[in-house]
Formats: structure tokens, C-alpha cells, sequence
């Protein structure tokens, strides 16, 4: 004879079980720190400097641990920019790693980044305090990623990178060093967990995209070769929504000088709204399950003239991002509330 209250008693109990432990697990995934490095061609469009007060902001709530900020943008401002912001968000420890690009990035707006590490107070002095004495110290990029790559975890490491790839496909071709016995692909393939980038065009495989088209073969070599699995929030997602102006005019009464907003101010004759595109890619590598829509697995190819095409793939290691109309505003109401806000 079944003893009906015994296994009623069994069902319940397992029932709790799985509970608790989806319970736990949700926890131990939430309450775990990203290690985030930040790829980018800081000074060529405003929205990087938006993108960033959020990486900040995130280390500053303990979400995230921003290792380092890399640059793939060309010349002596950016990394003086960074230093700059670095000290004014209370984050002068971050590292930064410099790009061996020569090559002159092509720029919509004004250079920001100069123009506020030349701004001054009314004494005539820096209007923005700076940590680093001489920037010739700070290391090449893929020499600075090897560095803190092969001190982190297996699988814990999130690239963003929203600028060009420059400096991923030379990570790639590093050989052995001081720091590990691996190559570069060797390394990351055991420590980075995944590439987040904003590159590309997916809607329309004729349009060559800003990032991909000042590094093609950089590009080709890392949508083709890197180890790990590649997320893109594309162009299109990114022009869709739109930081408001009249956010940066407005919003920021708590404070007499703001970086980001000076940059912002800067970077056109004129305040407009402006594309998401890089705070896109940063947010969903923070908060990937709630804003947005993931694609089938499939394969990015980069042709010759800069297009992407995407192309579906069971076992393919590429994802890109699209919204709906109410992400789209969700996410942007999520944007304006955290950049406004205090750090």
C-alpha cells in the first residue's frame, strides 16, 4: 500500500530543494564581480566617454572590477584623458594601456579629450586633477593585457571593446613572456569568458561600419580566429537609441564640473542627441539578461570592404543584439538614470 502523506512529504521536500538551489545559484551569479577590461578609441566619438562613466559606476557598486582601460585611439590626449578621469571618479589605481597605432583615426567631432585635459580653472590651473607624472611609463596594450590576463582566473576575464580591433588581433599573434608560457590565442582562450564588442552592421550587409573600417584586416583576424565566444551590439541597435541632450543640458545640477558632460559639450558646435552605441555593448556585458534580445549562434565575417555579414550556425561562437521597441526604452530610460546619477 503507497503511504500517499510519505510521498506527498517527498515531493515537497524536493520541490524545496530545487528551490533553494536555482535560488542559490541566482544568488552566486549575481553576487559574483566581473572582471571588465575596456577596449576603446577614446576621442573619436562621445559616446565611449558615456560608456565609461558606467564601467565607473559599476566598480564603484562592486558589480564590476574595471582591470584596466585599453586604448586603440591614436595619439597624446587620450591616455592623459583617462589618467584624468581616473582620478576624478576616485579609480587612479586602473590601468591604462597605450595603442602603437599610427595611423590617424578619422574624427565626426572635435578631439574631447584634448580639450578637457587643457581645460582650466579661473587660476589658470588644470581644471582636472591628473595621477600619472610621465606617461611614456604606461605599457603597449597587448603587453598589458598579457600582464593581467595571466594573473586572473580561468574563464573570468569580459573584453568590452568598442573601438577598433587593433589591439585584440595583436594580443592574438603575442608569443610567450614574462608573465605566461602561453601565446596570446593561448591565453585567451583559458582566461577571458567572452568578447563583447560594438562593431559591424547586421541589418545592412553593405554599410561599412566606423569600428571594422579603420582596422579591416584587425577585424577579419579577430571575428576569425578569437577563441572564445563573441557578442556584438551593432550599429543599428545603437543609432536606434539615442542619449537626449537636453539630458547633459539638465541633469547634472550636482556638480559645477563633470567630465563627461564637458566632453560631451566639446565634441560638437552644437549639442545633439547622440547614438548608444559603445553604452550598448557595456550594458549588456553588465546586464546581459535584461534588456535585450540574443540572436541564434552563428559566424561573423568580415569582408574586404568592411561589411559583416552574419550567417546562422548551430555550433557557430558569434551572437548579435537587437531590441524591441520597449527594450529600446527601458534601456534608455536606464541609461539617463545611471549617468546622471552621483557617483
Amino acid at each position: 500500500m503507497v503511504n500517499l502523506q510519505s510521498q506527498t512529504n517527498y515531493h515537497t521536500m524536493k520541490r524545496t530543494f530545487f528551490l533553494l538551489l536555482g535560488l542559490w545559484l541566482a544568488f552566486g551569479m549575481q553576487a559574483r564581480r566581473l572582471n571588465i577590461i575596456y577596449e576603446t578609441d577614446m576621442g573619436n566619438d562621445v559616446d565611449d566617454a558615456l560608456a565609461i562613466d558606467m564601467l565607473y559606476k559599476y566598480d564603484l557598486q562592486k558589480q564590476i572590477k574595471l582591470m584596466a582601460v585599453m586604448l586603440n585611439k591614436e595619439g597624446q590626449f587620450p591616455p592623459q584623458y583617462i589618467d584624468l578621469l581616473n582620478t576624478w571618479y576616485g579609480k587612479r589605481r586602473i590601468p591604462i594601456g597605450v595603442t602603437g597605432r599610427a595611423d590617424k583615426s578619422i574624427v565626426a567631432g572635435n578631439n574631447y579629450t584634448q580639450t578637457v585635459c587643457e581645460e582650466t580653472d579661473a587660476q589658470g590651473k588644470p581644471l582636472y586633477k591628473r595621477s600619472i607624472k610621465d606617461y611614456s611609463t604606461l605599457l603597449p596594450a597587448p603587453k598589458l593585457y598579457r600582464k593581467l590576463l595571466a594573473k586572473a582566473k580561468d574563464h573570468s576575464v569580459t573584453i568590452v571593446s568598442v573601438g577598433f580591433s587593433t589591439n585584440l588581433a595583436l594580443l592574438l599573434d603575442t608569443e610567450a613572456d614574462e608573465y605566461s608560457p602561453l601565446s596570446g590565442r593561448e591565453l585567451v582562450k583559458r582566461k577571458v569568458e567572452r568578447l563583447v564588442t560594438m562593431a559591424g552592421h547586421i541589418g545592412n550587409p553593405r554599410y561599412h561600419e566606423y569600428n571594422v573600417v579603420n582596422d579591416i584586416p584587425a577585424c577579419q583576424k579577430v571575428f576569425r580566429e578569437w577563441p572564445t565566444p563573441v557578442v556584438t551590439s551593432p550599429f543599428e541597435l545603437g543609432e536606434h537609441i539615442k542619449y537626449p541632450a537636453s539630458s547633459i543640458e539638465n541633469d547634472f545640477g550636482w556638480t559645477a564640473h563633470h567630465p563627461i558632460v564637458d566632453s560631451y559639450k566639446a565634441y560638437l558646435p552644437k549639442i545633439e542627441d547622440r547614438p548608444t552605441w559603445d553604452l550598448t555593448a557595456v550594458l549588456f556585458a553588465i546586464n546581459p539578461q535584461d534588456f535585450f534580445t540574443l540572436s541564434a549562434p552563428g559566424q561573423i565575417t568580415v569582408t574586404d570592404e568592411g561589411s559583416t555579414l552574419f550567417k546562422p550556425q548551430a555550433d557557430g561562437s558569434h551572437y548579435y543584439l537587437s531590441v524591441t521597441p520597449d527594450q529600446a526604452k527601458r534601456i534608455l530610460n536606464y541609461f539617463i538614470t545611471t549617468i546622471t546619477k552621483k557617483p
